[in-house]
């Protein structure tokens, strides 16, 4: 085939030049350099970089994630686009991937608790949430339904990446898992987020090689 236009064609080129233009262009002066390798991953997905001022992490959550993940945790994610984004060989100990959201049970259980289904289908992560890394990119009524299943005595995961999107609700559970305080977490202020941000923290924090 005779090249016609005149683009890099080279993908670790594309990763190499994308991640250097993000550090040059995101103020990144506020987070540890291992907050920053996330920052730049999640920056990467949404090509915005005045997302970095939004982004919130807690003291702990980069250790926890890191340390879930090392230990062979499970990844638990909201949506199956979330779970379809995170990059499998990147994984440190050949970690389980798990979205319970096409269950056959989900739906009558959404009916049952009078919530929606993406809330429901955590209900099926209790025998395996115990020090697991959650990962919502999708559904605000996810967020708020893990704390209220840790508000019930349910196992906590070891740390959340918190990033649901959208006009209703989005905003207000991530303020409320911040408030909260009991989950380490990395949140994206605002109504900003979603599946394609979420999958990115998790690569980023599946190896240090950015």
């Amino acid at each position: 085939m005779r090249p016609v236009y005149n683009y890099i064609r080279d993908g670790a080129e594309i990763y190499r030049r994308s991640f250097a233009t993000i550090r040059e262009e995101a103020d990144l002066s506020g987070f540890s350099d291992a907050e920053a390798r996330v920052a730049v991953r999640i920056i990467h997905a949404c090509g915005l970089t005045e997302t970095a001022r939004d982004l919130a992490f807690t003291p702990t959550f980069y250790d926890a994630a890191r340390n879930a993940l090392l230990a062979g945790k499970p990844i638990l994610c909201d949506s199956k686009m979330v779970a379809h984004g995170i990059t499998r060989s990147r994984l440190p100990a050949e970690n389980k991937v798990i979205c319970t959201l096409d269950d056959p049970r989900v739906a009558s259980h959404a009916a049952s608790i009078g919530n929606t289904r993406s809330a429901a289908a955590l209900d099926l992560w209790l025998d395996v949430m115990e020090g697991s890394l959650v990962a919502i990119g999708n559904a605000p009524t996810a967020l708020f339904h893990l704390l209220e299943m840790i508000d019930a005595g349910a196992p906590k995961p070891a740390a959340v990446v918190a990033m649901p999107v959208g006009f209703i609700g989005a905003a207000e559970s991530k303020e409320a898992v911040l408030t909260d305080g009991r989950l380490p977490t990395v949140v994206v202020k605002g109504r900003r987020g979603g599946s394609a941000m979420a999958a990115a923290a998790v690569n980023a924090l599946a190896s240090e090689f950015e």
